[in-house]
C-alpha cells in the first residue's frame, strides 16, 4: 500500500545522498572551463594537459574499484561522509595549487571522491527505496550529477565573464562540498546493510518503519531470507565464486558502453570540440552551458519515465539518438561542413540521448542487479569499469583529436553505439517493478 510510504523523508534522504552526484558532476565538468587557461599559464603540452585532466580520473578509477570495501565494511553512510571530506580538500587544494603537479594531486583526491560516490550513493538509495520508486529515487543521483555539470558550466561562464581566473572556477566547489558533509549526518544507515553486515535488526526495523510502516515485517523477512541464502565465507570470495557471472557481465558491458559513447570526452572537452568547429572561445563556453541545460532537462524526462516504461525502453531511445548524432558529427567533421549551428545542435542531441538513456539508467541498473550481500563489490566493478574507460577516453582525446581530427573519433563512438543497441536487444534484462530480492533469484538462474 504505497499511500503509507513517507515520501518526504525518502526524498530528503535520497536527495541528500545524491548531493554526492552533484559534486561528482561539478568536479567532472568544472575542469572543462579551466584546462585551456591552465595549459596556457604553465605552457603545458597536449599530452601533459591530458594527463592533468585525467589525473582526477585516475583517482576516480581507484575510488570506484575500492569504494565497495569501506561501503560494505563500514557502511554506506560513513563512506559518504568521508567522500564529502575528499571533495572539500580537493576543491581547496586545486584552487591554491602552486604548480601543475600539485594540481594533479588534489584533482586525484577529488577523483577518489567521485569514484567512491558512484558506488556508495546509488547503493544506498537503491537499498532504502520501495520497489515502485527505486528507479526514480536512485536516478536522483544522476539528476544531481547533471545538475552539477550544468552548475559547473554556468559557474565557469560567470567567473570568466567577471574576469576571474581558473583558480576561482575550481574553488567554487568548496561550498557544495561543505553542505554535503553537514547534511549526510542527518540520514540513517541502510537497513539492508544493517541486517546483512551488522545483524542490527532493531535499527533496521526503525529505519524501515520510517520509510513504510505497512511493509516493515515483509521487508525484514525478504532481506533476512536473502541473507540466509548467501554462501558462507567472505563476501569477496562469494562475489568471485562464479555464482554472479551473469550480473558481472551485465554490469561490465553496461559501464563499458557508457564510456565508449564518448560522453566524458564531450563533457571534459566541450569548449575544445566547439573550437574545433570554428566557434570563438566565449561562444564555446556559453554553448557548453547550453549543453548542461539539455543534459538536465532530458535527465528529468528520463526520471519521469524510468519506472513507468522501464530501463530497456530508455536505453533503446538513447541508443538510436547516439547513432544518429554521432554518425552525423563524423560526416560533418569529415567534410569540414562547419557552417551554421549544426555541430552544437548535434552535440545537444548526443547529450539528450545520453541523458535519457545511459545517464538515467546506469547507476540504477547496476545497483539493482547484484544481491544485498555483494552489492558494494558489484557496484565497484561496474563503476570501476566505467571510470577505467573514462580515464582512457579523457587522456587520449586531445592527442587523437589533434592528430586525426574529429571524424574518426565520432565514427568510432557511433560504431560502439550500434553494438550497445545489440546489447540492449539481446542481453539486457528489464528490472522495472521487481524487488531487489526477486531480482537476485532471477539473475542467479542465468547461466
Amino acid at each position: 500500500m504505497t499511500h503509507t510510504i513517507n515520501h518526504a523523508r525518502l526524498l530528503f534522504w535520497s536527495f541528500t545522498v545524491a548531493l554526492g552526484g552533484f559534486l561528482f558532476g561539478f568536479d567532472t565538468a568544472v575542469i572543462s572551463g579551466a584546462e585551456q587557461a591552465i595549459q596556457a599559464q604553465w605552457a603545458l603540452s597536449d599530452a601533459l594537459i591530458g594527463l592533468m585532466v585525467s589525473s582526477a580520473l585516475a583517482g576516480t578509477v581507484i575510488g570506484a574499484i575500492f569504494g565497495g570495501i569501506p561501503c560494505d565494511r563500514y557502511g554506506r553512510k560513513i563512506t559518504l561522509f568521508w567522500i564529502g571530506v575528499l571533495y572539500l580538500v580537493s576543491a581547496l587544494g586545486s584552487a591554491l595549487a602552486p604548480d601543475v603537479y600539485s594540481l594533479m594531486l588534489f584533482r586525484f583526491l577529488g577523483g577518489l571522491g567521485v569514484g567512491a560516490s558512484s558506488v556508495a550513493a546509488p547503493v544506498y538509495i537503491s537499498e532504502i527505496a520501495p520497489t515502485g520508486l527505486r528507479g526514480r529515487l536512485t536516478a536522483m543521483f544522476q539528476f544531481n550529477l547533471v545538475f552539477g555539470i550544468l552548475c559547473a558550466y554556468l559557474s565557469n561562464y560567470g567567473v570568466a565573464s567577471a574576469g576571474g581566473d581558473w583558480r576561482i572556477m575550481l574553488g567554487v566547489e568548496v561550498v557544495p562540498a561543505l553542505l554535503f558533509v553537514i547534511l549526510i549526518l542527518f540520514v540513517p544507515r541502510s537497513p539492508r546493510w544493517l541486517i546483512t553486515r551488522r545483524g542490527a535488526h532493531d535499527e533496521a526495523r526503525r529505519v524501515l518503519t520510517m520509510i513504510d510502516p505497512s511493509r516493515v515485517e515483509q521487508a525484514l523477512a525478504e532481506i533476512e531470507h536473502s541473507h540466509k541464502q548467501k554462501a558462507q565465507g567472505s563476501e569477496l570470495r562469494e562475489f568471485l565464486s562464479g555464482r554472479y557471472r551473469w550480473p558481472i557481465l551485465l554490469a561490465f558491458l553496461f559501464a563499458f558502453f557508457n564510456q565508449v559513447s564518448g560522453i566524458n570526452a564531450v563533457i571534459y572537452y566541450a569548449p575544445r570540440i566547439f573550437s574545433m568547429a570554428g566557434m570563438e572561445s566565449s561562444a564555446a563556453l556559453l554553448s557548453s552551458a547550453g549543453l548542461g541545460l539539455v543534459n538536465l532537462v532530458f535527465t528529468l524526462i528520463g526520471l519521469a519515465l524510468i519506472d513507468r516504461f522501464g530501463r530497456r525502453f530508455l536505453m533503446y531511445i538513447g541508443s538510436f539518438g547516439y547513432i544518429l548524432s554521432l554518425t552525423s558529427l563524423a560526416l560533418i567533421f569529415h567534410l569540414e561542413a562547419f557552417g551554421g549551428s549544426l555541430v552544437p545542435l548535434l552535440i545537444f542531441v548526443f547529450i539528450a540521448s545520453h541523458a535519457i538513456g545511459q545517464g538515467a539508467c546506469i547507476w540504477v541498473f547496476i545497483a539493482e542487479i547484484f544481491p544485498n550481500s555483494v552489492r558494494g563489490y558489484g557496484m565497484s566493478l561496474g563503476s570501476g569499469t566505467h571510470w577505467v574507460f573514462a580515464a582512457l577516453v579523457a587522456f587520449s582525446f586531445p592527442y587523437f583529436a589533434g592528430t586525426l581530427g574529429g571524424a574518426p573519433l565520432f565514427a568510432f563512438f557511433a560504431v560502439m553505439m550500434v553494438l550497445q543497441l545489440l546489447f540492449v536487444r539481446y542481453l539486457m534484462p528489464e528490472t522495472k517493478g521487481v524487488s531487489l530480492e526477486d531480482l537476485e533469484v532471477q539473475l542467479s538462474q542465468k547461466r
